[in-house]
Parts: structure tokens; C-alpha cells; sequence
């Protein structure tokens, strides 16, 4: 079923500047979609000088000739009451102001006369202003009403020679966010576009190629939607060119209190020392929504100076010392086995390259955050407990390598109180250091507090990390995993000994059958699936994960996590499969980089304890030579499945399609037809990759067994090391 044309029908709409370029562009776009335009042009040059009415009335002809109502109107901007009154003679009312018309009169600062700077400001921001204050009182009156403000890179950016038309057109946004919070309770909605387009005032500005690609007619639709009846946007800044668009959003770093009590002065010594956190955007950034909400978070940092550093009801320091020992309880509280061979640099001390399981940065802070009444009196005028309290999501990112001993300092403090009816969130932010002081990693944890709602606080957050739903398609890959019936008793000697997840009684009153798992084992378990799979089970490739924990995991029941590649952003979700319940959602890691190797597809049993294979590095080196020479996919052209075992066992498959050039781990895709199957154990595949394994001499002694199109596998050479004959 086709989806339903917008239309303006019985809508009235002024678009100024409508002449030419992008508002003649808007005018026969309202007009053909059944408004009656008012098309606004005085007719001068880009520089505001001259006047004409020859635009404006080839433009009404146009709208007129396709069936539609138009009529030219030739005043100033200035003269925004007449634009207006042109409309309500013509067509009895007004319903969309489309802020268009515009000049450009550009000069260093330097040179910039008064004449420079009024005549831009007068057509950009003061004309604006006039024509929409003409027009505001019977938007207000019909309580309806769509306008649309003109603004600029050039604005938000600035640009050499344009001091005065910069100005003009920020001071455009800021009139329209005020206009957007007056005109909300009469349903006028006021947005901005931004816009890149070919038109008079960039015919020399632009490159020539791109001025051609920039049509004002792919910048029409944006605005002609956001001028609908349907579109509830309001208050926005919206870039858009050559057939895109974006939302602008202003944001500010968290910021750094730079003295240390109220009592205490502010010297510019104190504010140098604090001016990297103050000016960090990079890591986390505040995205706030109104003046009110500007104000009370500068009231919270006020706040928080009336009490000494510690002491704080919004900010606590604790510090949290830890052994190797501390890093193999931990991994083995998530499941990591010695059965992979990969996983010893998580489980014994001396491997070199012996590390911590990134999740574990995640523990510090946690135990900080339980171990203070943080949490508990961060809701003013509610007193609860933690038995109350609820991991309901987790985020974690990590900018240093991470010690595996030592003593990890973190600062914590309430981000966000939000107000969920019966219930409450309440997100918590922790900055974890190490002995030099240097900040390894940042944790955000959401938890849920029942019965704490109901307190009048605001239900959102523009503040938390947010969980993001995965693709809509079926997974890349899938992982299982089997935790063990002792998880839950093993997890706990990491610090969290809530008896939730060890006594049976206490369980049950909880309204549980039995002890669940940790939501954090289970997020460590997952994580390391994704290591496995997309990062070669490297922890340095590890950047970031958010999670959101569903349902409880049962010890002893097996983890399906279900994984998404989106460049570096591995979507994942975990499901219990005893169950069927999903424990985990709207969860991603960010890695650094992708493992070519490790991204290959398993198949769904293959558990994520496999011991990593020799033969592994065979297809991570036919992978990186098919991404280098792509012409290999054509030159093949077959199918191959190869099964690899050991011991006489088939231990893993590969499908090497070089119908549609992809290497992956598991049997071929649905649907895809192996032109050729072939079976060799692991270590003589390596052995025949390196040209220490003939591989005729293999097929003769049945060490190579092949089914199939046998002379096809020849061609396979060359994507084999260069001494290995296929």
C-alpha cells in the first residue's frame, strides 16, 4: 500500500524570498501540494540593492499553471505586517511563515561599515521577526501554526568575511528557541533550517561541481515536512543538503567544580587545573534541553560545595585495592575456561600478556557506589533500602590499559533522579584512576528503585548513555555459552555478596525460586562472546559496553548471545535458552577494531570455550588476501566447504564463497550450493598452508579427502601461501 501524499489543502503559507533558489523551491512545493502561497520576493540582488516584481510573478505563474493558488507580494521584510495582510485579503488567514528572503553584503570585520551590518541584519533577524510577529497573533488565535527560520553554517560555525551575516543568522536560532517555548501551548510549532544549496548566494562561493549537485529542490521536501500538520517537531535546528538532513543538538562537557567548599575563593591557578576536565567533550557530554534544566544542574554543582569532598549526599571517593588474584576470580566468575588456550592471559599470572577482563573496571565503582548512601539518599524526602534497588543498566567505557594490581581510586556521583510513577531511576556516574592519577575508565549504572517514585521529579534523562535496540535483521552471529551451577557462589567473592545469590530462603522472599545469577556474571559472559568473536579474545581491542538487564539468569542455564556487526558497535542480545527469556537487551560493544579472524561466523553450538584452532590462522590469512585482491571472488568463482578435525573429530567448518566473496566460520548460508567439500586435520592444514604438506601427497595418503568439483579446488592456490600447490 502506497503511503498517503502529504497535503496543505485549506493551508495558507508566506515564504519570503520566494523568487529564486530555495524559496522558489518551497513556494511550488507547498503550492502543489494544495496550499495557497503567498510568494514574497522584493526583487533586489543578493546584495539587497534594486526591486523588482518579475521574480515573485514567474513564480505565482508557475504555481498557477499547475492547478495552484498563488499570489506575488512585493514588500520589504521589513514591512513583515504587510506580507502578512497580503495573505489575509487574498486567502482570509495564515497558517505557515517560511523566513527565507536574504542578502549578503561580505567584508573582513575590519571594513564592515554600519550600512554592512544594518542592511543584513535588517532582511536576516529583523525582518524575520517582523514578518512572524505579523503573522503570531492569528497563529495564536486558530491555536495552529508552522514557522520556519532561516539559519547558516556560516552561523554556527562562522565564516572569514561574514561577521555580520554570522551574527544575524545565530541570533536566528535564538529567536526561534524562544519563539518554539512561547508558541508550544497555541500548538506553532518554530524550527530552523540549515541549509547548503545553489542559489544566488553562493553561485560564486561554491566549487562549481558541488553547486550543481546542490538543487534547492532536495532541501524543499525537509521543510515542507517540517511546515505539516503531522510533524510535531519543535524547537529544532535541522541541517539539510543534496538529499540529507540532521538534527543540531547543543551539548556542554560535564564540567569540573573548581574550588573546593563554598567558603573557599576561585583562583585562575585552580581553574587552569581543573580546565582539561572542564573542556573534555570527548568522553561525555551533556545534552540539556531547556534553560531550566541549564539552571538546576548549575544549582547541583553549587550544591555539592557546601559539604567537604566525601562527604557529599551527590559525591563519594573510595578506593578499591586488588590483586592478580582479584582479576582470575573474576574471570572465572564469568566462565572464561583454560579449555581455550587464548583465555590463559585472563587465568595465570605469569602469561605475558596477563590481563584484567575489561568488564571487571566495572566492580570498583560498584562496590563504591554500595558502600555509600549514594544511592539511598538520592531521592529527597524517600528513604529505601537496597533491597529495593535494582541493576537495571550498565555502561562502561575504558580509555587506558587496565592494571591487574594495585589500587584504583573512583569518584562517584548522581547524574540523573528520574521520576517513573510508582517507581524511580536513579543514574550514577563513576570516574575510576589510578595511583598516578590518571583516569582509566568511566562507569554509568542505572538502578531501579522500587516504590521510590511519586516524588513529582521529571520521567527523562537527556544525561545517561542509552541502550540501543539492534538491527532489524537476523543475527551475524550466535554464540552459547553454559554457565556453570556454581557461577553464582564463585561471582560473589569479586565483592558483590548480596545473598540474593547464594541463600535459597532469602531468594524466596525476593520471589525468586532459587538464587539467580549476578547481572553483571551475565554481562561478563556475553562480553566475552563478543571478544571471541570479533576481537580474537584480545581485551585491548575492548573500547565500551552498554547493556540493559531484562529478566535474571538462573545458574547452571545456557547464554545465547546473539551478535550484530555495525562497523566497530557489535550489537548484541543475550537469551537464556532453558527459558527463552532474553537477560539481556539494547546492549553494545564498541571496539577499537574488528579482528579480521575473529569476525568470521560460528555456528550457533559452537560454545565460546572453544579452543581456538591452528588451522584458524590459515582463513584469517585467506580473509586478509581475498580483502586485498577481491578480483580472486570472479577468477575462483566456486563454493568450498572445508571441515577441519582433530584426532579423527570434526572440530570446526569453514565456507570459503567465492561466488559472493566472503570467508566465514560454519556451513555455508541458506540457499548457497557447495561446488566443492574438503576434510583435513587441523595441524595438516597449517602444515599444507605453510608448504610443508604437499598437497597432492596429502589427497594420495588421505590425509586431504575432497568431494566434488576436485580440479575447481586448484584453483585455491592463490588464496593459500604462495609455497602450497592446491
Amino acid at each position: 500500500m502506497a503511503e498517503e501524499n502529504l497535503r496543505f489543502d485549506g493551508r495558507v503559507a508566506v515564504v519570503t524570498g520566494a523568487g529564486a533558489g530555495l524559496g522558489r523551491a518551497y513556494a511550488l512545493l507547498l503550492g502543489s501540494r494544495g496550499a495557497s502561497v503567498v510568494v514574497n520576493d522584493l526583487g533586489g540582488s543578493r546584495s539587497g540593492d534594486g526591486k523588482s516584481s518579475n521574480v515573485a510573478d514567474q513564480v505565482v505563474q508557475e504555481i498557477k499553471s499547475k492547478g495552484g493558488k498563488a499570489v506575488a507580494d512585493y514588500n520589504s521584510v521589513i514591512d513583515g505586517e504587510k506580507i502578512i495582510q497580503t495573505a489575509l485579503e487574498n486567502f482570509g488567514r495564515i497558517d505557515i511563515v517560511v523566513n527565507n528572503a536574504g542578502i549578503l553584503r561580505d567584508k573582513s570585520f575590519a571594513r564592515i561599515s554600519d550600512s554592512d551590518w544594518n542592511l543584513v541584519h535588517d532582511v536576516h533577524l529583523k525582518g524575520a521577526f517582523k514578518t512572524t510577529q505579523a503573522a503570531w497573533p492569528h497563529l495564536r488565535q486558530q491555536k495552529y501554526g508552522r514557522v520556519i527560520f532561516t539559519a547558516s553554517n556560516s552561523g554556527l560555525y562562522g565564516n572569514f568575511g561574514q561577521a555580520n551575516y554570522s551574527a544575524a543568522k545565530l541570533g536566528l536560532v535564538g529567536l526561534n528557541n524562544t519563539l518554539a517555548i512561547e508558541g508550544r501551548s497555541s500548538n506553532i510549532n518554530c524550527n530552523v533550517i540549515v541549509p547548503t544549496a545553489a542559489s544566488r548566494l553562493t553561485e560564486d562561493i561554491l566549487p562549481p561541481d558541488l553547486y550543481k549537485e546542490l538543487k534547492p529542490e532536495l532541501i524543499a521536501p525537509v521543510v515542507v515536512w517540517l511546515c505539516h500538520e503531522s510533524c510535531q517537531e519543535n524547537g529544532s535546528v535541522i541541517e539539510s543538503a543534496a538529499g540529507w538532513a540532521s538534527k543540531y543538538a547543543l551539548v556542554r562537557s560535564p564540567g569540573k567544580v573548581f574550588r573546593k567548599s563554598i567558603t573557599d575563593n576561585a583562583s585562575p591557578e585552580s581553574v587552569r587545573a581543573a580546565w582539561p576536565e572542564i573542556t573534555d567533550v570527548t568522553k561525555r557530554f551533556e545534552h540539556l534541553g531547556s534553560i531550566e534544566e541549564a539552571t538546576g544542574s548549575l544549582l547541583t554543582h553549587i550544591e555539592s560545595l557546601k559539604s567537604p569532598p566525601g562527604s557529599s549526599t551527590n559525591e563519594v571517593e573510595d578506593s578499591y585495592t586488588f590483586s592478580n588474584r582479584d582479576c582470575i576470580l573474576y574471570s572465572l566468575g564469568i566462565g572464561v575456561s583454560v579449555q581455550n588456550l587464548s583465555n590463559l592471559r585472563f587465568l595465570y599470572e605469569n602469561h605475558p600478556e596477563f590481563s584484567m577482563f575489561p568488564t571487571q573496571a566495572i566492580i570498583p565503582g560498584q562496590m563504591a557506589l554500595m558502600s555509600s548512601s549514594l544511592i539511598t539518599s538520592a531521592i529527597p524526602g524517600k528513604q529505601f533500602d537496597l533491597s529495593q534497588v535494582l541493576h537495571g543498566e550498565q555502561y562502561l567505557e575504558v580509555y587506558e590499559r587496565l592494571p591487574t594490581t594495585g589500587t584504583i581510586k573512583n569518584v562517584c556521583k548522581v547524574i540523573d533522579v528520574l521520576d517513573k510513577g510508582r517507581h524511580a531511576v536513579i543514574i550514577a556516574g563513576v570516574d575510576s584512576y589510578n595511583e598516578d592519577g590518571v583516569k582509566l575508565c568511566y562507569g554509568e549504572m542505572s538502578t531501579f528503585i522500587v516504590n521510590g517514585g511519586g516524588f513529582g521529579g521529571k520521567r527523562t534523562s537527556s544525561k545517561a548513555i542509552e541502550a540501543q535496540d539492534p538491527p532489524s535483521r537476523k543475527p551475524d552471529s550466535s554464540v552459547e555459552a553454559k554457565t556453570s551451577i556454581d557461577q553464582a557462589a564463585l561471582y560473589r567473592l569479586s565483592g558483590d555478596t548480596n545473598p540474593l545469590h547464594i541463600d535459597p530462603d532469602f531468594a524466596a522472599i525476593g520471589g525468586f525460586d532459587k538464587p539467580i545469577l549476578h547481572g553483571l556474571s551475565t554481562l561478563g559472559t556475553a562480553v566475552r562472546c563478543v571478544l571471541i568473536q570479533f576481537a580474537n579474545n584480545n581485551p585491548e581491542l575492548f573500547k565500551s559496553v552498554k547493556a540493559r538487564f531484562a529478566k535474571p539468569t538462573i545458574p547452571g542455564e545456557t547464554l545465547r548471545t546473539d551478535m550484530w556487526r555495525e562497523g566497530n558497535r557489535i550489537h548484541f542480545e543475550t537469551t537464556a535458552i532453558e527459558s527463552n527469556k532474553k537477560v539481556i537487551s539494547g546492549a553494545f560493544v564498541d571496539l577499537h577494531k574488528v579482528d579480521a579472524a575473529a569476525a568470521a561466523e560460528q555456528p550457533k553450538s559452537s560454545p565460546a570455550s572453544t579452543a581456538q584452532l591452528k588451522s584458524d590462522v590459515v582463513f584469517a590469512t585467506m580473509i586478509d588476501r581475498l580483502n586485498a585482491k577481491p578480483e580472486l571472488t570472479k577468477k575462483i568463482n566456486g563454493v568450498f566447504l572445508y571441515k577441519i578435525t582433530s584426532g579423527g573429530q570434526e572440530v570446526g567448518r569453514w565456507t570459503t564463497d567465492l561466488k559472493k566473496g566472503k570467508i566465514y566460520r560454519g556451513d555455508p548460508e541458506k540457499g548457497t550450493k557447495v561446488d566443492t567439500t574438503l576434510q583435513i586435520e587441523d595441524a595438516d592444514m597449517l602444515e599444507m598452508a605453510t608448504g610443508k604438506l604437499n598437497p597432492q601427497a596429502a589427497f594420495m595418503k588421505g590425509k586431504l579427502k575432497i568431494q566434488g568439483n576436485i580440479m575447481l579446488s586448484q584453483k585455491l592456490k592463490d588464496l593459500l601461501a604462495a609455497e602450497s600447490k592446491m
